[in-house]
């Protein structure tokens, strides 16, 4: 034992739910004792929380492990763990391709970090920590949250759906929902720690049920003093009932904004990805959330490229973004994961394809949000702030309840003491581009 306090560091790559994960990584260390350091180098324990779910996250994370090998060899006591969906798919075989890494910790374990002590060597726990664990929704686990207003909160965890592209299934376990009684008490503490917006997080959030189906759960946290905002991600469309739909225009804090992931507008991919609905059936419910909630902004993600699609299939996905209008999206070339049934199929896509394919969506899009946008210039928008803008501090930035980013100035020398983070303001839109927008306070 040295008896000096020993510190950590957090790579995240991936997704909000890596990000909420990290939180609890940050929360379970800080509780044992440990304390966080600023940068790798100053750090005792390095952590890689990874992201498996496209093949150019993975590839970002393992360049990055690949440089801290030499950080190692001058510091030895350092120790190095590898936690998320790498770590689960991977396993023993990325222990043996970088020996110099110590712990692998599944997504399913963040917990075995308990393990080991601030105040003695780094060696207390063992070093695959990657078993299926169907309790780890009933384990509470603290969370070092960022700044406020908003925090995530995990409703559930892994996903029972399979879609053949999916690696998470395979990384994340099947799914199994927390207790909402736990939920509950965990956003009721967010509020009386000054938190105004709560994100409920799951691979597939339309399904959950523990006590409480998933609209229940809205409606039960619509009702915490404290809270003014609700959002959630993900959902799957063959799970958006109709229970659902209409909460999203008569449960007032929950904001009129859905992620609503289509894929592809070919029912033939459709079919292939295994997701179980028409576009005509995805096309319906985006009618009925429109007729229920008007102005709703709706996003998705869309795979370029799937295994099997043709010219006419791609055209089909084209057609879906021009008739649907979406707000934003994420679009992405097919990468083939290991383990997943279309990594096997025949008629995989040249890269150079996917490519084209990807800009030609990327580009309409962008024309799409773009008008978008320039709609909501003159209109008046209810925006939560969130604090100083990034790229310039002299103003402050928020977001709208349609999750659109504005940035706006106060006409005051340091904005950030004139209205705190979480404040809702009112503003008028009078510029937009297609990544935000920029207000300033109406004129009485």
């Amino acid at each position: 034992m040295d008896g000096k306090k020993k510190k950590f560091y957090i790579h995240t790559f991936g997704c909000q739910m890596n990000f909420h994960d990290s939180e609890k990584i940050s929360g379970v260390l800080s509780e044992s004792g440990f304390s966080e350091a600023s940068d790798g180098e100053d750090a005792d324990l390095i952590i890689f929380n990874t992201c498996s779910i496209r093949e150019k996250a993975e590839q970002k994370f393992l360049s990055e492990l690949g440089r801290i090998r030499n950080l190692k060899r001058h510091k030895p006591g350092l120790k190095i763990a590898v936690a998320g969906c790498v770590a689960q798919q991977m396993g023993g075989k990325l222990l043996k391709k970088a020996p110099y890494v110590d712990y692998l910790i599944g997504p399913q374990n963040l917990h075995a970090l308990k393990g080991i002590s601030p105040l003695k060597p780094i060696k207390d726990m063992p070093a695959l920590s990657i078993a299926e664990n169907p309790e780890l929704a009933f384990m509470e686990l603290p969370a070092a949250r960022g700044k406020k207003p908003g925090a995530w909160v995990s409703i559930m965890y892994g996903c029972d759906n399979f879609c053949t592209y999916c690696i998470v299934p395979h990384t994340r376990g099947r799914e199994v929902c927390r207790p909402w009684e736990s939920i509950r008490q965990e956003v009721e503490g967010l509020a009386a720690e000054g938190f105004k917006e709560v994100t409920f997080l799951g691979q597939n959030v339309n399904s959950y049920s523990s006590g409480l189906d998933f609209r229940g759960l809205l409606a039960m946290a619509d009702r915490i003093d404290g809270i003014k905002r609700i959002r959630f991600v993900t959902s799957h469309p063959r799970d958006l009932s109709v229970a659902l739909i209409q909460a999203m225009g008569s449960i007032g804090k929950l904001c009129e904004h859905i992620h609503l992931p289509l894929q592809s507008g070919s029912d033939t991919i459709l079919a292939r990805m295994n997701r179980r609905y028409s576009f005509g059936d995805y096309r319906e419910k985006i009618e009925r959330l429109r007729r229920q909630a008007p102005g709703i902004a709706i996003t998705t993600d869309i795979i370029a490229g799937f295994p099997g699609e043709t010219d006419s299939d791609h055209e089909a996905t084209m057609a879906a973004l021009k008739e649907i209008e979406y707000d934003g999206i994420f679009a992405f070339k097919y990468s083939p994961r290991p383990g997943t049934a279309a990594s096997i199929f025949g008629g995989q896509v040249p890269d150079s394809v996917r490519s084209r394919r990807l800009n030609e969506i990327l580009a309409l899009q962008d024309e799409i949000t773009a008008r978008k946008n320039m709609s909501l210039v003159g209109s008046v928008q209810e925006v939560m702030v969130e604090g100083p803008s990034e790229k310039n501090t002299g103003k402050l930035t928020g977001r709208t309840r349609t999750n659109k980013i504005v940035n706006f100035d106060t006409g005051k020398k340091d904005p950030g003491k004139n209205i705190s983070p979480g404040t809702i303001v009112n503003l008028k839109i009078i510029r937009a581009g297609r990544h935000s927008l920029e207000g300033k306070v109406p004129e009485e």
